[in-house]
């Protein structure tokens, strides 16, 4: 018996030394072909999901369970599934001039080997995040190739052969190694890599540690480092499950022991990992996605994202705060420690880098060339610290970047399948008219639908896989109701481009001596639905100017990424939320609930990009929403709970949500300004209410 675990430990350690080793040298490949020379997209693509379905292979069993439990059979049979999808990947590349050389046909050993390749990759899909993907996947080839032809109405396709779904697969631009496996193998995994190499030099422990110095002594202190110590482990890991393990196990404990509910301590570390997918410079894989799909360079999505971020982390730190007013929470920390002496320790492997990165993003360099310089920054700055990283250090770091990119990297290359039918039916536009028809000229209704969707989506996929969904379904109706708003503000304000009133005079003659004048909002809305469908592409193209344009385009995309967000913390899947119920020792879904009404930003934001310039405004009017949003979603927060500095009353309450709504819609800066005074007079007044308590009952 002990012979045989011996040799189980010693096989296992081999498969650890194996998958190590492949690690290394799939990350120095990326680097290679990132920073030293140029490959074609296709060949680099293929490479990229060769290197991770073998590394797949070994990492995810195929009956699931842990590798350690893998019987030498199973391990075999894995091995020769991830040769096989490496192999086939390879093959089908390098014959990609023969098969255009014979008239776009394959031959028998192309077949076999694409069949294999599509099926592999749904294995690995399966393996890596369940069965909605593979499922996905099957409905989506088959609906091209057999079943769309049999439906009737706008979903109707005519059935594609067999050969041309194949080759399209893997070929097309949006195929299995298409567009957003090039970001895989671009941006996303220099900044995992990134990642792993700031967490092996010891910036984890300095994260929590610079949260607990800066936070810890504050009212709500422990719960507070959470939302800090998440912040910025979102910023080097872009997972929010991962931020949830990696800082729950501090902060959950640490909330309980200083007096906040089990539940809320851990709706909490929930809802502040959630809000690492949305922390620049990183925001998980979505600004990658995001910047390929509208084309907007990386730069100015990250940079419109900083106020946004900050705004849903305050939002989390508001809960916190009355909760521990509520609660009398009282601050313990033990092991209290100074930000002087965190910085001296160890803040050069974090401060240093990523300062280098956020200042080669604002020069101009490319995401890949940041990421790459930052990681020499890394090991550089490490040598300042008590981590030096030695030549160990840096393949142990390239292994685990290579380990955390496994499932993004399988997910990002296989979700094309599913894009590609998207693009190649059609369904898009289509999904987007439905979209328009339903929610009439309503952005509000626009945004449940879509929001809704997004729920139902996420229950089984990965944020970032939600939001290429949607985003490829829902973002054109979305930024075309958004324009609309825009050109219906311009009728009623008089100032049309003179090309848009060209369109109006030609579409609706009977209106012209409207054009350029003062009018209702209803009646702009009526002008605009007059005009006919077909030249309503041309008016959006020709009504806003190049920049209005684009952020409206990154408004649409923004409300989809954030909504997408909303699976992690909302019932009934919620893997977040379930990550930290384990840690708290909570029921799963009551720590759902609770993160869910923590997360509440992630519904009112969004809102902000719709009916704001918050993304593309000019500077003052952003920091004047950015101001009177903080204090509005203070009030909104503290009307939802009851409480302020003391218990609110239902008049109170009720007087609470009504100030945060007027400080939250779009409105001059007078009804701003007039509802942020009543506002703080009501605080004042339940701030007093609390201190006349005190001094009431301190003679008893």
């Amino acid at each position: 018996m002990q012979e045989h675990t011996k040799k189980q430990s010693t096989g296992d350690t081999k498969i650890e030394q194996i998958i190590f080793i492949l690690g290394a040298g799939i990350s120095l490949l990326h680097i290679y072909f990132n920073n030293f020379t140029v490959l074609p997209g296709l060949t680099q693509n293929a490479l990229h999901y060769s290197g991770f379905a073998l590394l797949c292979a070994l990492v995810y069993p195929m009956c699931g369970g842990t590798m350690e439990k893998r019987s030498k059979r199973i391990l075999f049979l894995d091995i020769c599934i991830g040769l096989v999808a490496a192999v086939s990947a390879i093959y089908m590349i390098s014959m990609e001039d023969a098969i255009y050389a014979r008239g776009v046909h394959l031959s028998n050993a192309e077949w076999i080997a694409g069949i294999l390749l599509i099926l592999t990759a749904i294995e690995f899909t399966r393996r890596t995040t369940g069965w909605i993907i593979p499922v996905l996947i099957v409905i989506s080839l088959t609906y091209v190739g057999w079943w769309g032809n049999m439906l009737d109405g706008v979903f109707k396709f005519g059935g594609l052969t067999a050969e041309t779904i194949l080759f399209r697969s893997i070929y097309g631009d949006d195929g299995l190694f298409g567009n957003i496996a090039r970001i895989s193998s671009t941006f996303v995994f220099m900044f995992i890599l990134f990642g792993a190499f700031l967490l092996r030099s010891g910036a984890g422990e300095f994260v929590i540690n610079i949260a607990r110095s800066v936070a810890g002594k504050t009212v709500g202190g422990p719960g507070l480092v959470a939302v800090f110590a998440s912040g910025l482990t979102g910023t080097i890991s872009g997972s929010a499950v991962a931020n949830t393990a990696s800082t729950g196990v501090i902060t959950i404990p640490l909330m309980k022991k200083s007096g906040f509910p089990a539940k809320f301590a851990a709706g909490v570390e929930a809802a502040a990992s959630t809000g690492g997918q949305l922390m620049p410079p990183i925001m998980g894989a979505g600004a990658f996605v995001m910047a390929s799909y509208t084309q907007i360079p990386y730069t100015t999505i990250i940079a419109v994202s900083v106020l946004p971020a900050i705004l849903y982390f305050a939002t989390v730190a508001f809960f916190v705060r009355i909760e521990a007013k509520r609660s009398d929470v009282i601050v313990v920390d033990d092991d209290q420690v100074h930000i002087i002496d965190v910085l001296k320790q160890g803040g050069l492997p974090f401060l240093l880098p990523i300062s280098t990165l956020i200042g080669l993003l604002i020069y101009g360099f490319t995401p890949t060339y940041a990421a790459g310089i930052s990681i020499i920054a890394v090991i550089v700055s490490s040598w300042s610290t008590p981590n030096k990283m030695g030549l160990r250090d840096i393949f142990e770091a390239m292994s685990l970047g290579a380990k955390n990119m496994v499932m993004t990297a399988i997910l990002l290359c296989s979700v094309g399948l599913v894009v590609n039918v998207i693009a190649t039916a059609g369904i898009g536009n289509t999904f987007s008219l439905m979209i328009t028809n339903w929610a009439g000229d309503s952005l509000i209704i626009a945004i449940i639908l879509i929001a809704l969707a997004s729920l139902v989506l996420g229950m089984g996929l990965p944020v970032t896989a939600a939001y290429i969904v949607i985003g490829t379904l829902s973002a054109p109706a979305l930024y075309n109701l958004i324009v609309d708003g825009q050109i219906v503000e311009s009728l009623a304000r008089g100032i049309l481009s003179e090309e848009a009133k060209a369109i109006f005079m030609l579409t609706v003659p009977e209106q012209a001596a409207l054009l350029g004048q003062m009018i209702p909002i209803t009646e702009a809305r009526a002008i605009l639905a007059a005009v006919p469908p077909d030249l309503a592409g041309s008016l959006r193209d020709l009504a806003l100017d190049k920049d209005a344009a684009t952020y409206a385009l990154l408004s649409a995309h923004m409300i989809i990424f954030w909504l997408s967000q909303d699976s992690n913390v909302t019932p009934p899947v919620c893997l977040t939320a379930f990550t930290a119920a384990a840690i708290a020792k909570t029921p799963p879904m009551a720590t759902g609930l609770q993160s869910w009404k923590i997360a509440k930003g992630l519904y009112i934001i969004p809102l902000l990009f719709a009916y704001t310039p918050f993304l593309g405004g000019a500077w003052y009017e952003v920091l004047e929403i950015f101001i009177f949003a903080l204090l509005g979603l203070y009030a909104f927060t503290g009307a939802l709970q009851g409480y302020l500095e003391n218990k609110l009353n239902w008049p109170f309450r009720i007087c609470s949500l009504a100030l945060a709504f007027f400080m939250l819609q779009p409105s001059s800066i007078f009804i701003h300004i007039g509802a942020a005074l009543a506002f703080l007079m009501l605080f004042f007044i339940n701030l007093k209410k609390g201190n006349g308590k005190s001094v009431t009952s301190s003679p008893g």
